[in-house]
């Protein structure tokens, strides 16, 4: 199994990355900052419905705190989701605000209930970390996800991601009557190919979720990323493989049992084909998204060098070597994969 560095540091948020997001309005003006949320009384554990720890505190406030809060957040609510419209808020309410013990930043989840028919939604209150941020962007830029974030000073607002965390997928749905093992299967292979590309580490079963769509008489399934804190930070290639972390090794058993070496092949090279046009379409926005990032130290040099050593064997390229930061190394990777593809093209006319 990869090794994770056990604390990773938080890395703030530079000039160069906070003028990317001004351009392309991720950044918006709020009036509740993460630190005001720590002006809780008291927390109490929050357990779920077969009792066990959840490892999240839901926090109590005094009321005219509470209040204060319960309307800053239904404000940025309303930012993610009706772009700052507060009358078709009317009817909402903050039910939960719950704190977790286990995360790195020690962030916070908002539960917003519609007082008509008891639906709820999530959303995130975190420490804006810089790594975090360009995780959520290029997942936004290059994966087939969207992702709505927003930033403020060193508060990070994130969306809630729906899925089945991937760790009780194994214990729930596998053994169901119309799991279809080849089609989770060729989804974790693209999952892990992406993740390769990107250089977002982590990725055991905790850290990423599964969405279940019905399609006719099956089952889609889509591997979404919810834990961006080790985007290109540390210095080993297999941390950027979810293929290698024994959490996952269900899900590796499940494409060697079901599908083939070729059709592996082939589902690796559909992805590169698919990520090569997001590239293109997003442009742009992933050039000056690399620029802030090749302005930024990411990492530990020590990291930096060694990653680029494994990269320039495994890719059998000189590229990586030249590689000073995190940045520069990510961009080598894009690099490699646009030169694949067009050599692909050539090869074909």
């Amino acid at each position: 199994m990869p090794e994770i560095s056990k604390k990773k540091i938080p890395v703030p948020v530079g000039e160069h990355l906070r003028k990317y997001l001004r351009h392309h309005h991720r950044e918006s003006k709020i009036k509740l900052q993460y630190k005001d949320l720590l002006d809780f009384d008291v927390t109490i554990t929050l357990y779920d419905k077969k009792g066990k720890d959840t490892f999240w505190e839901t926090c109590i406030y005094k009321p005219d705190i509470f209040n204060e809060i319960q309307r800053n957040l239904l404000q940025i609510y309303s930012l993610m989701k009706a772009g700052g419209d507060m009358e078709v808020m009317d009817h909402l309410f903050v039910e939960r605000i719950d704190n977790c013990l286990y995360g790195n930043t020690s962030p916070f989840r908002i539960r917003v209930v519609n007082k008509m028919n008891d639906n709820f939604d999530y959303f995130y209150v975190k420490k804006a970390d810089a790594s975090r941020i360009y995780g959520l962007e290029l997942e936004h830029l290059l994966s087939p996800n969207r992702i709505s974030y927003l930033v403020y000073r060193d508060t990070l607002i994130e969306e809630h991601i729906a899925g089945v965390p991937g760790d009780v997928f194994l214990k729930l749905y596998v053994d169901h009557p119309d799991f279809n093992p080849i089609r989770l299967a060729k989804e974790f292979v693209k999952f892990n190919e992406r993740c390769f590309i990107k250089l977002l580490g982590d990725m055991h079963s905790s850290n990423f979720v599964i969405q279940l769509t019905p399609d006719f008489e099956e089952v889609h399934y889509r591997i979404r990323a919810i834990d961006f804190d080790q985007q290109c930070y540390e210095g080993k290639k297999n941390v950027y493989l979810p293929q290698f972390y024994k959490q996952n090794l269900p899900y590796v058993e499940l494409g060697m049992k079901h599908i083939s070496v070729e059709s592996m092949k082939q589902y690796q090279r559909e992805e590169r084909a698919m990520m090569v046009s997001r590239m293109k379409a997003a442009k742009w926005p992933l050039v000056r998204l690399l620029d802030a990032m090749c302005k930024e130290e990411l990492a530990p040099k020590d990291h930096v060098d060694r990653l680029k050593q494994e990269l320039s064997v495994y890719y059998s390229s000189q590229r990586f070597p030249k590689a000073k930061n995190m940045g520069e190394l990510l961009r080598a990777s894009f690099m490699h994969l646009l030169k694949h593809s067009n050599a692909i093209r050539e090869n074909h006319q």
